[in-house]
């Protein structure tokens, strides 16, 4: 067990806000974001629902004042990956998007990136409990 930096609680609800956020435009915003972006809704929707539910979920780790390192390191490493597979998404074509839904791509890759920084950051200044 950790105990939670606030450095690492406060980059825990950044994320939960953001990925919330973003999670309700994709499950909710299908249709017009496909026509923006060329990302189809069958992708973008699924998406959403599963940051809705990671918000949920990160936003609630950000309320603890202690955890298990493995959980932050699992949040860490599954940002990292999920901006990785974001840059795959264009790099190898598996959607081929509007130059908005490329900016949306690398914008949301950019930061979920820096949220995985920020947390591991954030996991640095935390002391074992």
């Amino acid at each position: 067990m950790i105990a939670s930096s606030q450095f690492l609680r406060r980059a825990f609800a950044a994320d939960s806000v953001a990925s919330g956020a973003v999670g309700v435009l994709l499950a909710f915003g299908g249709a017009t974001l496909e026509s923006l972006t060329g990302l189809q809704a069958a992708l973008t929707e699924p998406a959403g629902y599963f940051l809705i539910a990671y918000a949920a979920f990160v936003g609630f780790l950000g309320a603890r004042a202690s955890l298990p390192g493995a959980v932050v390191w699992l949040v860490i490493v599954g940002n990292a990956i999920w901006a990785l597979e974001s840059l795959m998404l264009l790099a190898l074509g598996w959607a081929q998007p509007t130059a908005l839904g490329y900016a949306f791509v690398i914008g949301q890759a950019l930061a979920v990136a820096a949220f995985a920084e920020l947390q591991f950051m954030g996991l640095r200044r935390s002391a074992r409990a």
